[in-house]
């Protein structure tokens, strides 16, 4: 019986999201005849935790459905062992990307992987805590419904079950790499706040994540459009197209991979959203078959990013997502000329390609991004106030800020290189260690 792995990385209180998960897992469980391993990654504090776990032993019992709920303890101890089994040769660097001290949102979901090729796991499905599913009729309306549908078949097959085909003659002897959708509700990234108090600041802001030599008109539609999600329109009825993904169209809270994510991990970038988004892109350049579904979950803003410490923090992690986009923009525009390149004889990702544009990129000239520091610290000084103690903040990190951007995409070459075996030894490295053996 097929096994899949239902996750959820968490660093804030969501007992309401665990519960809807655990939901969602027995909905597959019976719809879909498969084995779900429910999987939480829990960075919370230890009272969190707790409360966590109690919501985790009130979930329903099922029995294709287990349910996993490690700390950072727990994780670090199994990653420990995963990378001495894989005979890296550098085990504590690898494990510091993996497990850092720090937010890191590509990590997190890599270390999701690892562990789910641990349990066996077909495919990983992730959703994120600070999002619900909608309700239609008295009937939750989970992703998995379409992601289990297709995902890992064949496309010519996974054709039968989608409403519709947009997908070119020669990509449908591949297997469905991706499933996923968006969201409706508030924008992804939290910055509606700006766009409110001064909306050409915000289009200055936002359009500086296109490549730099897009027009002025071109960077102000981007902006006009991101993050926006699939808005604000509640679900009524399905829809699933079989088609190369658009990366605009889907969100990390409502994804699900099959084979890709265990050839290529995640950017384990600290403290820098967006950095967990590289596989949609993959997929798409590579022309591996995905499903777009209109099973969008609802998106909302906790309140800790609005406190003045929590303000902060998400303003510098947007700012580091805009810098890092000097660099994924060549890797994009790389794998996009490389196209089927991208993959082997079997129709799988060569991560030897994708590592050696991320490396290839490090080179590149910073000006591009002094540049976009510049355009930031005008912006936030217009719009003052906690905005303008924020560009204090970034002119004082200024050249560390430029060297970690360029840093960060050589740590995700270096850990694309050591991915594949360590997957392999995932495979084959109990989640906990036997009795007897060293921790």
């Amino acid at each position: 019986m097929r096994r899949i792995c239902l996750t959820l990385p968490t660093d804030r209180a969501c007992p309401d999201t665990i519960a809807a998960l655990g939901a969602e897992a027995g909905y597959a469980a019976d719809h879909a005849g498969v084995e779900v391993a429910v999987l939480i990654l829990d960075s919370c504090p230890p009272a969190v935790r707790a409360a966590h776990a109690a919501v985790v032993r009130r979930l329903p019992a099922h029995p294709r459905v287990t349910v996993h709920h490690l700390d950072e303890a727990a994780q670090r101890d199994f990653l420990t062992r995963a990378l001495t089994r894989s005979g890296a040769a550098k085990p504590d660097l690898l494990l510091d990307l993996l497990l850092p001290d720090g937010l890191s949102y590509g990590a997190c979901t890599d270390r999701a992987f690892l562990i789910a090729a641990a349990l066996g796991c077909a495919s990983v499905h992730r959703r994120d805590s600070d999002s619900r599913y909608q309700v239609l009729d008295g009937r939750t309306v989970f992703p998995v419904h379409h992601e289990l549908a297709s995902l890992g078949r064949r496309a010519a097959d996974a054709a039968a079950g989608v409403t519709a085909t947009d997908l070119p003659a020669d990509c449908r002897d591949r297997r469905v790499a991706m499933t996923g959708a968006s969201f409706i509700g508030e924008l992804s990234v939290d910055i509606a706040e700006m766009r409110a108090a001064d909306p050409d600041a915000y289009r200055d802001v936002v359009g500086l994540w296109a490549p730099a030599h897009w027009s002025a008109a071109a960077k102000r539609d981007l902006a006009d459009e991101s993050f926006r999600g699939a808005g604000t329109t509640p679900f009524t009825t399905d829809h699933s197209l079989l088609t190369l993904v658009d990366p605009m169209r889907v969100d990390m809270c409502n994804i699900a991979f099959h084979g890709v994510h265990e050839r290529v991990p995640l950017p384990p970038a600290r403290d820098t959203i967006g950095s967990d988004y590289f596989l949609i892109h993959l997929v798409h350049d590579a022309r591996l078959p995905g499903v777009l579904h209109n099973r969008h979950i609802v998106n909302y803003h906790t309140g800790e990013r609005r406190t003045g410490t929590g303000f902060r923090a998400y303003q510098l992690r947007f700012v580091k997502f805009l810098l890092s986009m000097l660099y994924f923009h060549a890797v994009y525009d790389g794998m996009a000329a490389a196209g089927d390149t991208l993959l082997d004889a079997d129709g799988r990702v060569r991560p030897d390609a994708v590592a050696a544009l991320a490396r290839e990129s490090t080179g590149l000239d910073r000006t591009e991004n002094t540049e976009r520091l510049a355009a930031v610290d005008t912006a936030y000084r217009r719009l003052g106030g906690r905005y303008a103690d924020v560009a204090d903040l970034l002119a004082g990190r200024r050249d560390r800020l430029l060297d970690e951007a360029r840093d960060d995409m050589a740590d995700f070459a270096l850990l694309t290189e050591a991915w594949e075996p360590l997957i392999a030894a995932a495979r084959t490295t109990p989640l906990t260690a036997p009795p007897g053996q060293p921790r």
